[in-house]
C-alpha cells in the first residue's frame, strides 16, 4: 500500500443493451479524473466499472434479436469496453455480473442473509417495471405509471423470496441524519428520507421466477436473485467478498465514493446499505447521485433518437477537449443542458484562447527573444509576486474542490491561474522589453515566469487532460519526472535554466463556429434525430388561453392571427430563477421565484415533468409579466414563463442578458 492509503472508487455498472452516450460517459469521466487525480497525489487507487447483465429486460431484448442472452451480451460489452478505450478511461477493474466468481459469491451473500434470517419466502403482488427492473407499490406509482421512466408497469403475483429491508429502517434513517456527507448533493437526501423512508420501508422481493436469466438460488434454482440485489453486490464480489476478506477488500472497502445517476439513487442508499447491514459489512463512504446533461430539457435515451455520440465529439475535437467540456461546463450534482453552440464555445474561449493562446505566445517569445533557450533572470517586476503566489495556492484550492467532486470550480481554480498568466503578458510587455538591451534581465525573468506559471498548470491539468499536459511538456523540453508530477505544482520557479523550447502546432486550434454549426446539421451528429418528428406548441395552463385555434381545411389547427397592436400589449422581461420548488399538491408543477430587475415574483408552471428544482435556479427565462395572476391548485401565480415543446421534450426560453431587461 502507498504511502497515502488506498481509494477505491466506483461507476454503475452499465445496463448493455443500448448504445451508450454522452450521459453515460458523464459519470466515468468523472470518475476517471478521480482516479488519475488520486494515483497521482500517491494513493493505492481502485477504479471498478462494468455492465449489468441479467434480468427480464435482457432476456427480452437478446430474444427479439433471435441470440441467447451470453451472445447477445458478449458483442454489446465488447462495444462498451471499445467506448472506455477510446474515451481512455482508466479503470483498474472491469466487471461483469455473468462473470463465474460473481455470480458464485453473489449466491453466497445470498445464503448469508437466509441464513441469518433476513430473507424468507412469501408470495410477491404488486406493479414491475420491466425496463427498470424495479419493483412498486400502488402508492408510489405516478399516474399508475412507472414514476421513474412514466412507462406502464405489470400487476404480477408469484412466489418469491423477501429482504427484511423494513428491519433496517432506523439505522438508514440515523445514516442519512448522523453521518455527514453520506449521500450528496443534499437534494438527493432530502428526497430520499422524505419520500421513502419516512413513509415506511416495506421488504423488498428479491426472486423472481417467471423469467431464468438470472443467478439461481442457491438452494431453490427456480427462483433467480432479483438483478438490483446481484447488481449492487458488484462492489463487494469484485474484492473478493465474502471468499477473501484479507485481500482487495480488507485493502478497499468501505468505497470511497460510488459514483451515480441521480435515478438510481434510492437503489444505492437504501437497497444497498441495508443489504450490507444485514451482512455485517461497513456502508460505503459516499453515494454522490449526479445529474443528467439534458438536450433542452429532455433527457436522452435511444427511443427518443437523440443520443449524443462521443465517438464522433472526439474525432472532431479530442478526447481532452471532451473531458474538458464535460467536467467544466456543468456543476456535477445538477443537471445540464447540451449543445452544439455551447461545446464549441467552451472550447474556443477556454482551450484554444486562453490556454492554448498562451503556451503558444510563451513558446513563441522565448524563441524570438531567447534563441529557444529558458534562461532564470535575476531582476524583479512588480507583477511577479502576484503572480507566482497564485500559482502556488492554486493547488490547494484545487485539491479541495476536486476531494468534494467539484470538477467545475476545480477547473476554474486552474484557469484563473492561465488567465492571470495572460494578463502577466500584457503587465510586462515582452515585445516592448526586448527593444531596450537595458532591460534584458527583466525580459529573461518574465520569460522565465511565463513558462513556470505553465510547466504548475500542465501539472494540475493532467488527471482532466494528459494529452495536453504531455504536448506542453515537450514543447517546454520536459520529460515526465520530478517537474511534472502532482506535487511540483506546490513550488514556483523549479524549472530548470537551460531547457530549450520546441513550437508546435497549436494545442486547440480556434473553430470557426457558425461553420462548424453547419458541418455538424450536415453530418446529422452529434445528435441523432429521431426518424419522424412532431412538432407542437408549448404547453399553455389553461387559464390563460383566451382564444382557441382555429383549423384549416385538413383540420390542423392554426393559431388565431392577431395584429401588432395586440402583440404589443404583451411585456416580456428577462427573469432569473432565484428559487425553485416542487408543488405541494400538484405533482406536475413547479413554483419558482423569479427576479426581474428589483422586482420579486412568483410563477407557477406545469414543467416539473421535464425539470428538477434545482437545475432551474440561477437559470435567465422569459417572463410574461403582465398576465393576470390566477390560482393553480391553490397557490397564486403571476405571470408565466416562455417554453418550447418538441415531441415529449420541453425546452425553456433563455437569453444572455441582465434580470429586469424588456424583450422586444
Amino acid at each position: 500500500m502507498s504511502a497515502k492509503g488506498s481509494f477505491y472508487i466506483t461507476t454503475p455498472i452499465y445496463y448493455p443493451s443500448s448504445k451508450l452516450h454522452i450521459g453515460h460517459t458523464y459519470t466515468t469521466v468523472a470518475a476517471d479524473v478521480m482516479a488519475r487525480y488520486k494515483r497521482a497525489q500517491g494513493f493505492d487507487v481502485m477504479f471498478l466499472t462494468g455492465t449489468d447483465e441479467h434480468g427480464q429486460k435482457i432476456e427480452n431484448v437478446a430474444k427479439a434479436q433471435g441470440k441467447a442472452p451470453k451472445e447477445f451480451l458478449d458483442k454489446v460489452v465488447a462495444e462498451i469496453k471499445d467506448l472506455w478505450k477510446v474515451m481512455e478511461i482508466s479503470y483498474d477493474k472491469f466487471i461483469r455480473t455473468t462473470d463465474d466468481y460473481h455470480e458464485r459469491r453473489v449466491q453466497m451473500m445470498f445464503e448469508k442473509l437466509y441464513e441469518k434470517g433476513d430473507i424468507y419466502k412469501g408470495t410477491y403482488e404488486g406493479m414491475y417495471c420491466t425496463p427498470c427492473e424495479s419493483f412498486w407499490t400502488e402508492s408510489q406509482l405516478v399516474d399508475h405509471k412507472c414514476p421513474d421512466c412514466g412507462r406502464e408497469v405489470t400487476k404480477t403475483s408469484e412466489e418469491a423470496y423477501f429482504f427484511k429491508m423494513s428491519k433496517y429502517q432506523d439505522r438508514l434513517l440515523d445514516l442519512f441524519e448522523n453521518v455527514e456527507g453520506f449521500a450528496e448533493p443534499k437534494s438527493r437526501v432530502n428526497e430520499m428520507v422524505n419520500n421513502f423512508i419516512k413513509p415506511g420501508l416495506e421488504d423488498l422481493c428479491v426472486t423472481r421466477t417467471s423469467f431464468d436469466w438470472g443467478i439461481p438460488v442457491p438452494f431453490d434454482p427456480k427462483h433467480v436473485i432479483y438483478v438490483w440485489l446481484d447488481a449492487l453486490s458488484n462492489y463487494v464480489t469484485a474484492l473478493g467478498y465474502p471468499e477473501e476478506v484479507d485481500g482487495d477488500f480488507a485493502k478497499f472497502w468501505p468505497a470511497d465514493v460510488h459514483l451515480v445517476g441521480k435515478e438510481i439513487v434510492r437503489f444505492h442508499t437504501i437497497i444497498w446499505p441495508a443489504m450490507l447491514m444485514a451482512l455485517d459489512v461497513p456502508v460505503p463512504k459516499k453515494v454522490f447521485g449526479h445529474g443528467w446533461i439534458l438536450l433542452e430539457g429532455g433527457k436522452m435515451s435511444k427511443s427518443k433518437g437523440n443520443i449524443v455520440d462521443p465517438v464522433v465529439l472526439i474525432d472532431r475535437y479530442g478526447v481532452d477537449a471532451l473531458k474538458y467540456f464535460l467536467l467544466r461546463e456543468y456543476s456535477f450534482g445538477q443537471d445540464g443542458i447540451f449543445t452544439n453552440e455551447v461545446l464549441l464555445n467552451r472550447l474556443n474561449s477556454d482551450l484554444a484562447n486562453d490556454l492554448g493562446n498562451l503556451v503558444s505566445r510563451t513558446v513563441a517569445m522565448i524563441e524570438k527573444y531567447n534563441g529557444g533557450v529558458i534562461k532564470k533572470g535575476s531582476a524583479v517586476t512588480a507583477f511577479d509576486a502576484s503572480l507566482s503566489a497564485l500559482a502556488e495556492e492554486t493547488i490547494g484550492k484545487v485539491e479541495e474542490r476536486l476531494d468534494k467532486l467539484d470538477f467545475s470550480t476545480a477547473l476554474d481554480e486552474i484557469w484563473k491561474l492561465v488567465r492571470r498568466t495572460n494578463k502577466y503578458i500584457d503587465e510586462t510587455s515582452p515585445w516592448a522589453l526586448a527593444k531596450d538591451e537595458h532591460q534584458k534581465d527583466v525580459l529573461d525573468t518574465v520569460l522565465y515566469n511565463l513558462a513556470e506559471s505553465i510547466r504548475i498548470v500542465s501539472a494540475l491539468i493532467q488527471p482532466f487532460m494528459i494529452h495536453t499536459s504531455r504536448k506542453i511538456w515537450t514543447q517546454f523540453g520536459l520529460e515526465e519526472g520530478d517537474l511534472t508530477h502532482w506535487d511540483s505544482a506546490r513550488s514556483f520557479g523549479l524549472l530548470p535554466e537551460g531547457l530549450q523550447v520546441t513550437k508546435a502546432e497549436a494545442l486547440f486550434p480556434r473553430i470557426d463556429v457558425p461553420k462548424e454549426l453547419e458541418s455538424l446539421a450536415a453530418l446529422g451528429a452529434p445528435v441523432e434525430a429521431p426518424e419522424k418528428e412532431e412538432k407542437k406548441e408549448a404547453p399553455v395552463p389553461k387559464e390563460n388561453a383566451k382564444d382557441k385555434a382555429s383549423a384549416d381545411s385538413h383540420g390542423a389547427p392554426q393559431p388565431a392571427e392577431i395584429s401588432i397592436d395586440d402583440f404589443a400589449k404583451v411585456q416580456l422581461k428577462v427573469a432569473e430563477v432565484v428559487a425553485c420548488e416542487r408543488h405541494p399538491n400538484a405533482d406536475k408543477l413547479l413554483i419558482l421565484q423569479l427576479k426581474a430587475g428589483e422586482e420579486t415574483r412568483q410563477v407557477v408552471s406545469g414543467i416539473s415533468k421535464f425539470f428538477e428544482p434545482e437545475a432551474l435556479v440561477g437559470r435567465k427565462v422569459i417572463l410574461v409579466a403582465n398576465l393576470k395572476a390566477v390560482k393553480l391548485r391553490g397557490v397564486e401565480s403571476h405571470g408565466m414563463i416562455l417554453a418550447a415543446a418538441d415531441g415529449e421534450s420541453l425546452g425553456l426560453l433563455t437569453v444572455d442578458m441582465p434580470s429586469g431587461t424588456t424583450v422586444s
